[in-house]
């Protein structure tokens, strides 16, 4: 039994189902989704020729388990690369947009001039990231925020005017409880191999080759998307799986292992009890704490603990002509300071093709986070007035959309406090005393799609393993 139809819920299914074929296994298969569609927060829709995300609109290659779904579903002539031209953001200070300097990679620049010329930066705050060259290693196996590793290495312009907003638009997440264990593992890898983070990545980009280095604030060259939208994966996955296996509008209630048992009963709305021989635990930690609460309450505890932030998308659709702004990156990030409702915004028909007809141009404005709570509480119409003057200021907006629809995820992020690999851990273990079962999803594995994919298969395996070995 699968609880919950998000990524990683849909990647266990799909897994189950291929360990059937291949195994020739005696194995019924069922995910059972609260809501009427699967897919979580993945939505596309169309709507006079533009094609609107409502959630994540991209996925990273350089962690390999999304494409290698896309390659095993047979729907990697789907997927696009971002457009070559324009490959980088801008970052909002004192109101206005600046380029991030080119070779500046999420937290630390590469490149020397274009860092050296950046307004972003004043001259002493310039000075204070350069001291990154010369300081000593930090501790290596403790965890720490993001927050803190940024401020010890490149000080406090690094943190609050490139950081915490390129940050924010990855995790919605305040940069200063964020573990970077559980998020970034890689700076502290940097560290401790090459002391200095700017030499390091220096290293990395001589290693990756020129492309790398042509990037500046995210490495764009490595997200991709699906041609008609995110929705088309979900769609290939579910299309992949038998008929009977998903049942959507089906809220589990309760999750109790049996007495003495090897099973787990599953109570599901509306519907009579059903026995599982293992469980992948896929919805959201909070909802999973309820169903777990009577029967598991050691576990139940933990994940009652692990805290989410809630985001808006906006989608806006413009004549192009309507926007004086030559739109020459892929999108803006807003730091904390500048006290905006939007965190950022993505210019989509930029980005990928095929976003916007011809002579259109289409906004994504992300809004909330846990640095925004109050966002999430205006109603829609005063969330795009805000989002509209905002841009008015920033790109200069002229007139009014041709529409606009909005996206509201209540309670979707996971947030990554420091320490939190260790609760996972935790609950990973605490999960070992009862029949087979294993976490899946966004609080347990990353925000990414291909962390989910990736979580949602191994938990698979996991369970599927447990149970196979209580039948020998």
């Amino acid at each position: 039994m699968i609880i919950g139809g998000g990524m990683s819920g849909l990647a266990a299914a799909l897994r189950l189902i291929e360990r059937r074929r291949e195994c020739g296994l005696d194995l019924d298969v069922r995910l059972l989704e609260a809501k009427d569609t699967v897919g979580g927060s993945i939505e596309t829709q169309t709507r006079d020729g533009f094609l609107l995300e409502g959630g994540p609109d991209a996925f990273i290659t350089a962690k390999p388990w999304a494409i290698a779904l896309c390659r095993r579903l047979g729907i990697a002539d789907s997927v696009i690369q971002t457009n070559e031209k324009h490959r980088r953001a801008f970052i909002v200070r004192k109101g206005k947009l600046h380029p991030i300097p080119e070779g500046f990679v999420l937290l630390a620049p590469t490149r020397i001039w274009p860092f050296a010329l950046t307004r972003l930066f004043s001259w002493p705050g310039k000075l204070r990231m350069a001291m990154d060259l010369v300081l000593p290693r930090g501790p290596r196996d403790s965890d720490q925020s993001l927050g803190d590793f940024v401020r010890r290495r490149l000080g406090r312009q690094a943190l609050e005017r490139v950081a915490q907003p390129l940050v924010s638009g990855i995790y919605a997440s305040d940069p200063n409880t964020l573990s970077l264990r559980a998020t970034m593992p890689r700076f502290l890898e940097l560290e401790a191999r090459h002391r200095s983070l700017i030499l390091g990545m220096r290293a990395g980009q001589k290693a990756a080759g020129e492309n790398a280095s042509s990037d500046s604030g995210a490495r764009y060259s490595i997200f991709v998307t699906m041609r008609r939208g995110m929705a088309s994966l979900v769609d290939a996955v579910a299309g992949r799986l038998p008929d009977g296996t998903v049942r959507t509008g089906c809220p589990v209630v309760r999750l109790s292992p049996h007495i003495g048992g090897s099973r787990w009963s599953v109570e599901v709305e509306g519907v009579d009890r059903i026995d599982a021989d293992g469980v992948v635990l896929a919805a959201p930690a909070y909802a999973l704490a309820d169903m777990l609460g009577r029967g598991a309450p050691d576990v139940a505890a933990q994940m009652q603990d692990i805290n989410y932030a809630s985001t808006l998308t906006v989608n806006l659709a413009f004549n192009r002509q309507d926007i004086a702004h030559r739109l020459d990156a892929f999108g803006l990030v807003v730091p904390a300071v500048e006290q905006m409702a939007m965190i950022g915004a993505t210019f989509a028909n930029v980005k990928f093709p095929g976003r916007a007809p011809e002579g259109k141009a289409l906004i994504r404005a992300f809004v909330g986070g846990a640095l925004n709570p109050w966002a999430f509480d205006m109603d829609d119409r005063e969330v795009v007035r805000r989002v509209l003057s905002e841009l008015r200021d920033l790109i200069r907006v002229r007139g009014e959309p041709q529409f606009w629809t909005i996206h509201r995820w209540p309670r979707a992020m996971a947030q990554f406090p420091v320490g939190h690999l260790d609760r996972v851990r935790r609950i990973d273990e605490l999960l070992g005393a009862y029949p087979p079962a294993a976490t899946a999803g966004n609080a347990f594995a990353g925000g990414g799609v291909p962390d989910c994919v990736h979580r949602g298969e191994s938990a698979a395996d996991n369970v599927l393993q447990r149970v196979m070995s209580g039948r020998a």
